[in-house]
């Protein structure tokens, strides 16, 4: 069952307690951007965020923005999750912007 995270029963879903209802960005460990509103989190951290779009970064076309609408996140594939400044979101030019993708995150490969 997914909660809003208030008055949540696992102390280490605290955390995750203020970032709800406010702008995240969560970074994915297959090196995916997603920004959405959050909107609940289970016990394993599955996220369920609204109004939300996918950045693929290029350095050939800028930023683009893929519409997920409501979204979950499975919480095992959370690498980051983070509250973004709406003031400074706002701001940002993202055609702009020119940077390689994220590549994915290798667990014990070196």
């Amino acid at each position: 069952a997914f909660s809003s995270g208030r008055n949540s029963p696992c102390p280490c879903l605290l955390e995750m307690e203020p970032y709800v209802d406010r702008l995240v960005h969560i970074v994915t460990n297959d090196g995916r951007n997603i920004l959405g509103r959050l909107r609940g989190f289970d016990q394993t951290t599955n996220i369920i965020l609204e109004q939300c779009h996918e950045r693929v970064f290029s350095m050939e076309e800028g930023v683009q923005q893929v519409p997920l609408g409501l979204y979950i996140v499975r919480g095992d594939n959370i690498a980051l999750v983070g509250e973004v400044d709406e003031r400074i979101e706002d701001q940002i030019d993202l055609m702009q912007i020119r940077a390689e993708p994220l590549k994915p995150i290798l667990h014990g490969v070196f």
